[in-house]
């Protein structure tokens, strides 16, 4: 009986053991880029506390994957919206041996940043990067939970045209990569249908003055003025626009129904159109969740995507849960094929790693708030 007790006891304490080792836990770290400085630092910190938010949530939850409790260790950098600096952000990433990144905020970083990833097979999801040059290189690693720029800019022209009826449109970059894609298919596409681009003019994300290509725009009598870029710049053209005495419509696209454009444009944004990426707050399935559980944790809210960073985020924590590992090469399997219903909507990727399920949302400005327009959907294979 005796013998008996110590091999029952032995053998209780090796089960033990063994269920031990197969839930011990597992640090795996995660990348997140971002401009956290300069122009676009709000809506980079705003992609950042979604993301984190995210993979703490996982945490909390006690995750499991491959029969070891994982810990996500976050480590946030600012690229300074820099393509060099990216590049060497994601050399750091990769040095450092990341699961996966979510970002870049902006279009150029990440394209400059995808090359590093690829090579090193970690899976990056930007949640902010529309260029449709991102995911045109090919690359299997590459994802976005946003719709692309030649998606906006068609639903963008084809409302311009048809419904606003311009026939004499004036354009407007900011000369990054982002703005000057967008408004290349924008002008391809409103020539199609039959409009004239009278003239296309060009700023910079710090450019303060802009009375010179505003005054040359306004001798030319546009229709319709439409710029691609930076809210703090889209806020200083509108208030010069009205200075002018310009009487056309003005457009833009860029992010600017955030709660901090029509302050700095004033009396600018007066009757603006802006078109945004996504449905608007209260059509997202559980924005007002996502936005109650931010104020919570950091103090603020929603600004602009972190809707998108954060379903970013869990698409990629629910591929690795699909493929039982947080293995880049295991999980990129999973996250192609499967889907979820996220805090914007259905999240999966096309063949490509762009958002199957695409919206954009079409906004005018009456009596300092923005109304709801239009929304549309594009579905993609």
């Amino acid at each position: 009986m005796r013998f008996r007790f110590f091999v029952l006891a032995f053998m209780s304490l090796l089960s033990m053991a063994v269920g031990a080792q197969n839930t011990s836990s597992q640090v795996v770290k995660i990348g997140i880029a971002a401009p956290l400085t300069g122009f676009s630092a709000s809506n980079g910190k705003d992609v950042e506390n979604a993301a984190r938010l995210a993979f703490e949530e996982a945490n909390a939850q006690g995750l499991v994957i491959g029969g070891k409790k994982i810990v996500f260790d976050i480590d946030a950098q600012d690229d300074a919206a820099d393509p060099k600096t990216a590049v060497l952000i994601a050399q750091r990433f990769v040095d450092e041996g990341v699961s996966g990144v979510i970002g870049h905020y902006n279009s150029g970083c990440s394209v400059a940043a995808s090359a590093v990833y690829r090579r090193a097979g970690i899976v990056q999801i930007s949640p902010t990067s529309s260029s449709p040059s991102y995911t045109a290189q090919g690359f299997e690693t590459t994802f976005r939970t946003i719709s692309n720029d030649d998606q906006m800019a068609s639903l963008a022209a084809k409302y311009s045209v048809e419904t606003l009826g311009a026939k004499r449109i004036a354009v407007i970059d900011d000369s990054t990569d982002y703005g000057t894609n967008l408004v290349t298919e924008y002008v391809k596409l409103i020539q199609k249908q039959g409009a004239q681009m009278v003239s296309w003019q060009y700023t910079t994300p710090s450019s303060i003055d802009f009375r010179a290509l505003l005054t040359t725009i306004k001798g030319l009598n546009p229709d319709l003025i439409l710029y691609v870029g930076q809210d703090i710049q889209a806020a200083g053209l509108a208030k010069r626009i009205r200075q002018l005495g310009i009487r056309a419509k003005f457009m833009g696209e860029g992010g600017f129904t955030n709660e901090h454009f029509l302050p700095l444009a004033g009396q600018g944004a007066k009757g603006m159109l802006s078109w945004e990426y996504g449905l608007p707050r209260d059509r997202m399935p559980r924005a007002a969740e996502l936005d109650a559980k931010l104020k919570a944790r950091f103090g603020v809210g929603i600004v602009q995507f972190a809707p998108l960073a954060y379903d970013a985020a869990w698409a990629m924590i629910n591929a690795m849960k699909a493929a039982e590992s947080t293995d880049p090469n295991q999980y990129l399997g999973s996250l192609k094929t499967r889907s979820f219903d996220g805090v914007t909507g259905p999240i999966a990727f096309t063949s490509t790693g762009d958002l199957r399920d695409a919206s954009a949302t079409l906004y005018e400005e009456a009596n300092g708030k923005w109304n709801v327009l239009a929304v549309e959907r594009t579905v993609g294979k």
